[in-house]
Formats: structure tokens, C-alpha cells, sequence
């Protein structure tokens, strides 16, 4: 969905790619079977989709890229086939417009079927404005992730992936967080135990993501031992597969989580709107931005829900608007 705050939108769309194109078993099969879809990508992001060797990592590419493009066309107002896409200096996707400016900032992310898309427009305000997102399921790899805590125990689990996090998250992850986190049931035992400790796990996965890519930078950033969310906690499981509009304390206490306490390099963070909510039982989504050039337009900034976007829906807008 697009919030708007003078003039500003934050949109927020994910696609859920999951049921799309039944009949494409193999990769090579979206040739027929997306033949629309991929009609509208360049040559060569046509060739990265139907590089994948998983049909389903295909279709998530493929509506990646279709996303991007959909966002600049329809919040810029440019015909699809001048939608060029460009990288900065980060490798980061980005549109520029005639005048070197970028009248829509935006970032996707995707796991185990589901695109996310966050892009900000209409910001003229600032010099410049970052965004970033992430999107986690908590139970895409559960059989492999309890294989392994089972037979090597839940630290080495965590010290597995402790090269990404900051320096005081894994030993809360180890020590900590059972004490700390509210939402344990008192009498939970063993894969209970497991899967709440993974959730935890995700929730950190899914807002360092989002904050480094905000940036600009990728998990192989030299300073991400530096950045630090200390006492980090996860929304609590959504009952339906949708983000509920904002409004009464069961959700804004429960499911979202828009307070986090952030440091780096030993200072405060104090420049970033950050916003985690559930999907349903097992996905989470984290929305970052921030305006370097003055910290409190983006901090002012309403975050809402996201709202599900079909690819046919950006399709029909792209042929409706493919330009010359």
C-alpha cells in the first residue's frame, strides 16, 4: 500500500508467488507458461530469471524484477520501456530520471515464495533518501534448522551465523534470550523451545537485513560488527496470512514492533524508521528508511502494512503503459 505524509508515499507491496504459473515445473517452462510476464524484462534480466535451476527461485526473480519496474512506472509516471534501471555505487538497483535525480527510491527482498517491495516517492524535500527491506519465514528450512540444534546444539547453531551479527547479539541469542523474551509458554518444552528460539533467530535476521540494505551495503559490509540491535524481540505469530491495518493495542503491541534499540560503533542509532511486522504464523517483514540530509522527515514518516500486489495486476499496468 502507498501512506502518504505531504506528498510522500511510502509504498509497501509483497506478491506471493507461491501458486503462480502451476503448470511451469521446471524453470525452462516459464517460457511458455510466464510468457506475458517475461515479455516486459530486458534481454538480460529475462536471462537471470530463467537462470535459476528452481522453478520456484525463478518465479521470485521474476517478480522482483517486474516489481521494480512497476514502481517506477506507475509513482513516476514514466512509460515501462523507459523504465531503465541503473546500479550506484553499491551495486544497489536504482532509477534515475532526466535530470540525474531519483524520483522513486526503492529495495525488494524475497524468501520461500513471497516479494517484498518498499519504495518511497515524491520525497523532494532531501537530498536523499535510503530504504531497505527484508522479508523472513521462520519455517522454510525448520526440518533442517531443528536437524541440526538437535545433533549440535543451539550455540554452535547460532556461532554458525556469527559472522553477520553485531558483537553482543550472538551471546544474547545464547545466553539471554529465554529470560528476556516475553510469548515462552511456562511449561514449553523441547522443538517448542526450539522453534521460539528461531523465531528470535529470524526477527534479528530480518531487521539487520533490512537496516543494511538501507544503507546500501550488503551482509559483506566491513562494519557489521558494529552495528548492534540490543534486546531485539519478535511480534508475536499474525492468525491470518495478511497484515491487519494499524489501530488497537492487540496489534500495534502484538505483531508490530516499531521501537528498537540500535547502536553503532558504541553510539545510538537515532536517524532510522524501522517497522517489523508478522505475516501470518511464520513470515515477518522489516520496512527501514531514513533521510540523511534531515533525519526527521523519514522519522515522521508513517510505516503501514503491506497489501498483496497480483502479477497481474502489474502486468495490465505495463501493457497499458509500455511507452514507445
Amino acid at each position: 500500500m502507498g501512506t502518504s505524509t505531504n506528498q510522500v508515499e511510502v509504498i509497501q507491496y509483497l506478491v506471493d508467488t507461491r501458486g503462480l504459473w502451476p503448470r511451469a515445473t521446471k524453470t525452462k517452462d516459464l517460457e511458455n507458461e510466464a510468457s506475458r510476464a517475461l515479455a516486459l524484462l530486458t534481454a538480460e534480466e529475462k536471462t537471470a530469471v530463467l537462470r535459476y535451476y528452481f522453478v520456484a527461485d525463478a518465479k521470485m526473480s521474476l517478480a522482483s524484477a517486474l516489481l521494480k519496474h512497476w514502481v517506477v512506472s506507475k509513482y513516476a509516471g514514466v512509460p515501462w520501456w523507459e523504465t531503465k534501471l541503473t546500479r550506484d555505487a553499491n551495486k544497489k538497483p536504482i532509477f534515475l530520471d532526466a535530470a540525474g535525480k531519483q524520483p522513486v527510491a526503492f529495495n525488494v527482498s524475497h524468501q520461500a515464495g513471497i516479494v517484498a517491495l518498499v519504495a518511497v516517492a515524491g520525497y523532494v524535500d532531501g537530498s536523499q533518501v535510503d530504504v531497505g527491506t527484508d522479508v523472513v519465514c521462520t519455517s522454510e528450512r525448520r526440518v533442517r534448522d531443528h536437524k541440526f540444534i538437535d545433533a549440535e546444539g543451539w550455540g554452535k547453531f547460532v556461532d554458525m551465523h556469527s559472522d553477520v551479527f553485531g558483537r553482543s547479539e550472538a551471546g544474547y541469542l545464547k545466553q539471554d534470550l529465554l529470560g528476556a523474551q516475553p510469548g515462552l509458554p511456562p511449561l514449553a518444552r523441547g522443538d517448542e523451545i526450539t522453534d521460539f528460539k528461531l523465531r528470535q533467530f529470524y526477527t534479528l535476521w530480518c531487521i539487520r537485513e533490512a537496516y543494511v540494505k538501507m544503507t546500501g551495503e550488503a551482509l559483506l559490509a566491513p562494519w557489521l560488527k558494529d552495528l548492534e540491535f540490543r534486546r531485539f524481540r519478535a511480534p508475536e505469530p499474525g492468525e491470518g496470512f495478511a497484515q491487519r491495518s494499524d489501530g488497537g493495542d492487540m496489534v500495534e503491541s502484538r505483531e508490530v514492533i516499531r521501537e528498537h534499540e540500535i547502536v553503532f560503533k558504541g553510539g545510538k542509532v537515532t536517524d532510522a524508521n524501522i517497522c517489523l511486522r508478522s505475516l501470518g504464523p511464520d513470515y515477518m517483514t522489516c520496512t527501514a528508511v531514513r533521510t540523511p540530509g534531515r533525519k526527521e522527515d523519514a522519522l515522521g514518516w508513517d510505516i503501514g502494512p503491506f497489501e498483496f500486489l497480483t502479477v497481474d495486476e502489474i502486468v495490465d499496468h505495463a501493457e497499458a503503459h509500455l511507452g514507445n
